[in-house]
């Protein structure tokens, strides 16, 4: 029996219950973290037969599988990040920077606050924190615990003042900005965060058996829907946890040293020390498709370079086809976006590109069709840098032209 149906077999006696996944290598070190509302499901769609590239390789590089159960969906989010912090496995940081990430902080100060910082941030934090928790892969499911435990454990996040706050009003402010609890009680809720977060289940239900036997009630019940509905956004993108976008575009003079551009975007914001350049040499004909695809087979050898989670193309159908046709012979299966122009440059012409969008479910869909000014950013930037390498090309290619005369 081969190691990958080895492995599949056993995932179908996992639990449907949350909980924690490790993929491990061959000296039982972790290849992969990942959390499940499932884990069952969530372990299956592993060995389907369309897969991510990503996926497939970390899967065959695989020798076992193992899990942690966990009473909640939030539990499961807290010790994804702890195990991930203590391993910090291959393939969970391999296409990704420590500054991707994200972290709760817990602010030193009379009444602490806790605050969710991005990695790149982390280090102006460091003489004002108290605690750090993390790393986390997903803002918004990080936010979204945080709001759950707030409701158990509820803290501060407003400057002293006389007047009540919002979350004062709606019980998620335990009163700081009005003085209705003092500096060792609120102390104490800071500390079952703390807790709460580090995973420390079992000390501090002891804890709050002696403090606040309420709190164990509401603590055995957190109410996961809301985790859910913020897990099943993770297949998608911008969900601020490390979305690279590629952007791709052709530039020639009538077919003249052609170059083609590729520009990357990560959480929405340009990342210029990733940007690279191609000059085009092999292409079947002078057609940008054919250029393209040229572009796109040179850039998947590189496996060293972060896959990314969208590719976009400047041009319609047929770009996107193009892109989309190589990718699928790389078994790189991601959204491609085109965005086709429909004539001039005004500000109504602006308003009526086309967005092309191929490979997409039916959320991700949804998600780029509202983000399409930020794919016109993307385009613009691909086709500045493009631009640009392709007349320095062609300055330089005239000025030997007339040192040889």
């Amino acid at each position: 029996m081969s190691t990958i149906l080895g492995l599949k077999n056993k995932a179908k006696f996992f639990p449907n219950s949350p909980g924690v996944y490790l993929f491990l290598d061959k000296k039982k070190g972790p290849l992969y973290i990942g959390r499940a509302g499932s884990l069952k499901r969530r372990v299956a769609s592993y060995f389907l037969a369309k897969r991510d590239f990503r996926i497939a390789e970390m899967v065959s590089e695989a020798a076992s599988i193992t899990y942690q159960k966990t009473s909640t969906i939030l539990e499961a989010i807290i010790l994804e990040a702890n195990l991930i912090k203590k391993y910090w496995p291959k393939y969970n940081v391999r296409d990704r920077d420590d500054r991707s990430f994200v972290y709760l902080v817990i602010l030193k100060g009379k009444y602490p606050k806790p605050v969710i910082v991005r990695g790149r941030q982390l280090q102006q934090y460091g003489a004002l924190s108290r605690e750090v928790f993390g790393p986390y892969q997903n803002y918004r499911l990080l936010n979204t615990a945080l709001g759950i435990a707030r409701k158990i454990f509820p803290f501060s996040t407003c400057a002293s003042d006389t007047k009540p706050c919002f979350y004062y009003q709606i019980g998620l402010c335990p009163g700081v900005c009005v003085g209705a609890i003092g500096v060792k009680e609120y102390g104490r809720n800071i500390k079952n965060l703390a807790l709460f977060f580090r995973g420390e289940r079992k000390r501090l239900l002891r804890k709050l058996e002696k403090e606040n036997p309420e709190k164990i009630k509401a603590l055995k019940h957190v109410r996961d829907v809301a985790l859910i509905s913020a897990d099943n956004f993770r297949p998608s993108i911008f969900n601020k946890g490390g979305v690279r976008i590629e952007g791709y575009d052709i530039s020639h003079l009538s077919g003249q040293e052609p170059v083609g551009a590729m520009v990357v975007f990560e959480n929405e914001a340009r990342n210029p020390s990733r940007y690279r350049l191609f000059k085009i040499r092999g292409a079947k004909t002078q057609s940008d498709t054919d250029m393209l695809q040229e572009v796109f087979a040179r850039r998947l050898k590189h496996k060293e370079w972060p896959y990314p989670n969208i590719v976009f193309v400047d041009g319609g159908v047929a770009q996107a086809r193009a892109g989309q046709n190589i990718l699928k012979k790389y078994n790189v299966s991601v959204p491609v976006v085109g965005l086709a122009k429909t004539g001039g440059h005004s500000a109504a012409a602006y308003q009526q590109d086309k967005l092309i969008i191929l490979g997409a479910k039916k959320n991700a869909r949804e998600i780029i069709f509202s983000s399409k000014r930020l794919f016109q950013q993307i385009r613009n930037e691909a086709h500045r840098f493009a631009i640009a390498f392709s007349r320095k090309r062609r300055r330089k290619k005239n000025m030997v032209a007339m040192r040889a005369r």
